[in-house]
């Protein structure tokens, strides 16, 4: 496992609940892994000098125990599998007690970037050794959009929604969608699925739904096809 650690920032909790916030959760997830990558010397320089590139297409992650502020944390994850084009990678984060605070699965598709395509990923061409996966219950990728779902004000996707690939972060989706969360849901797991890649100046539909067990948002194009789906479950 690849780690490192940090204590959390004013800058990162809920603004209510003064606690480690969802989206920022994620952030610490994609640096985990950004920085096993470069350390590995695999990272972004080592991808566009091969024309590859790890595309993010789902998460699926357990809230444990909620994370307050100034609380010392290791960050950490591992690759556990390949199968075709898909690679599979778990993080988890734990306290100075070695409790695990968070856990998640993630899934990505290993792409040429020349012909936009998915191509094969294994230990061998990718670089990653792998680990025993995270013992967790496994949900499917996909997620099933409820039947009715609310429309809501349209928003533009702005430069700070703009990562190093042109298109919108993984991590801004979770945040966009943190926003329309009822005030007192409590979050205890979430899934997400990446659809199609928004990019600077699309307009973003919010579509959202709330069932008994989940909360849905749907950022959509404004042809209702989603970009990303998110479910919050409490």
């Amino acid at each position: 496992m690849y780690t490192f650690d940090s204590r959390v920032r004013y800058s990162e909790i809920n603004y209510q609940k003064g606690v480690l916030d969802i989206s920022s959760i994620i952030n610490y997830f994609q640096d985990c892994s950004t920085f096993q990558s470069k350390d590995l010397n695999i990272g972004l320089d080592y991808l566009q000098s091969r024309n590859r590139a790890w595309i993010l297409n789902s998460w699926q992650v357990q809230f444990n125990k909620a994370i307050p502020l100034g609380e010392y944390i290791t960050i950490g994850t591992w690759p556990y599998g390949f199968k075709g084009c898909y690679g599979y990678r778990n993080f988890i984060i734990k306290n100075k007690n070695d409790e695990v605070l968070v856990a998640a699965n993630s899934i990505w598709v290993y792409m040429d970037t020349l012909t936009g395509r998915p191509t094969k990923a294994t230990e061998e061409n990718t670089g990653y050794k792998l680990e025993p996966a995270y013992p967790m219950e496994y949900a499917d990728r996909k997620i099933a959009l409820p039947k009715d779902l609310n429309s809501l004000p349209t928003f533009p996707v702005i430069k700070s929604n703009i990562d190093s690939y042109n298109h919108v972060n993984n991590g801004q989706y979770i945040k966009m969608a943190e926003e329309f969360l009822p005030e007192e849901y409590k979050v205890t797991s979430m899934r997400v699925e990446y659809k199609k890649q928004a990019v600077l100046g699309d307009i973003i539909l919010p579509m959202t739904a709330l069932e008994e067990s989940r909360y849905v948002v749907a950022l959509c194009n404004v042809d209702e096809n989603p970009y990303a789906i998110i479910e919050f479950n409490r």
